[in-house]
């Protein structure tokens, strides 16, 4: 199957644009890959920290979401990382070179907006480099959340 841009499916622009490109999706699941260049962001040089994976993570996650509106025809919304439970990368550093997939599951879609997700990153060769459960959270109504959560009521649009 031919995707589009993963700029076509997020929010994010680059520099924090992280992904390279969707390699399958279907309704509850998703593989990305990231291509690691000497100019990705987080690189020192010769590699990304493995903490990065967590936002490869999100990213992949919210390409989901994305794809998902996209195919009712339905526009793309922010989305907000919650929480992960159990971040665990196998490495320090991801390699410059390397290609690292990075595969996200659906374990728990309700209709109120919060999904959690389980997490996987590999590399190239199939080794598991990282893994994560994530919550992500995407309200229907952006400006009418940020109003509900500002404090005090005060003007939450500046926010955007």
């Amino acid at each position: 199957m031919n995707y589009l841009p993963i700029a076509d499916y997020l929010p994010h622009r680059p520099p924090m644009l992280l992904l390279d490109r969707v390699v399958e999706a279907d309704e509850s699941h998703i593989v990305c890959e990231v291509d690691l260049r000497v100019d990705s962001p987080f690189c020192d040089g010769a590699a990304v920290p493995g903490w990065v994976g967590v936002e490869y993570m999100a990213q992949t996650i919210g390409v989901l979401a994305g794809w998902r509106a996209l195919a009712k025809q339905l526009p793309i919304k922010i989305g907000f990382l919650v929480g992960t439970r159990h971040y665990r990368s196998y490495v320090s550093q991801f390699q410059m070179g390397d290609v690292l997939r990075v595969t996200a599951v659906a374990e728990l879609l309700p209709d109120d907006g919060l999904v959690a997700m389980r997490c996987t990153l590999h590399s190239a060769t199939d080794a598991l480099l990282a893994e994560a459960m994530l919550l992500v959270f995407q309200p229907d109504d952006l400006e009418a959340y940020l109003q509900q959560a500002s404090p005090a009521g005060e003007n939450a649009s500046a926010l955007q």
